[in-house]
């Protein structure tokens, strides 16, 4: 029980520091910038993409060309010479003005990585500092194994990247504190 409430309290923190860290900080925003011009850049997107959604990496060589040394090439060529775009295409849209369904599916999401978290900080012989080390080692962890990979393969910004390791790291060790508190309520002081 007190794991389950361990992982309860860390969501409810780590919810509230996304919301502060977006709206109040900015983070989540670090290395977005505003198209020049929109319309011709949809227009492009719906002649160029069709209407299959989908994630883009542009330009782009097909995986079954990767043996045709002439298409190699050729992607190789116009790869350094032209733009780059990582592109999420919904040909549909969405009002992302309308937040509700995310919002509630970033609860559940910090949630249930904060009583994952708090299982491993609920392990035996774990103090408060140690349990805010593991946090942290955990906020490392998942920013090295997701937004780095993002960085080095598919050219995310450096301060995209790099807010997000803030964001993370901040959330989860604020997070992980209170995780910390309530797990080592009641149990005997020991060193760490």
């Amino acid at each position: 029980m007190r794991i389950l409430v361990a992982g309860l309290i860390g969501g409810i923190v780590m919810f509230i520091w996304g919301v502060a860290a977006h709206m109040a900080l900015g983070l989540g925003e670090v290395g977005f910038r505003q198209p020049v011009n929109e319309n011709v850049a949809l227009a492009g997107l719906q002649e160029g993409l069709g209407g299959r959604a989908g994630v883009y990496s542009l330009p782009s060589l097909d995986p079954k060309q990767m043996n045709d040394p002439a298409q190699v090439r050729a992607y190789s060529l116009k790869a350094v010479r032209s733009p780059y775009a990582w592109v999420i295409y919904q040909p549909q849209g969405t009002d992302m003005t309308r937040m509700g369904p995310q919002i509630r599916r970033q609860w559940a999401s910090d949630t249930l990585a904060a009583l994952a978290l708090a299982f491993v900080m609920g392990l035996a012989g774990l103090g408060f500092r140690r349990r805010l080390a593991v946090a942290a080692a955990a906020a490392v962890f998942a920013w090295l194994g997701t937004q780095w990979p993002y960085w080095n393969w598919y050219r995310f910004p450096l301060d995209f990247t790099l807010a997000g390791l803030a964001e993370q790291l901040i959330g989860w060790l604020i997070a992980g504190a209170a995780m910390a508190w309530w797990l080592g309520r009641g149990e005997c002081k020991r060193a760490d």
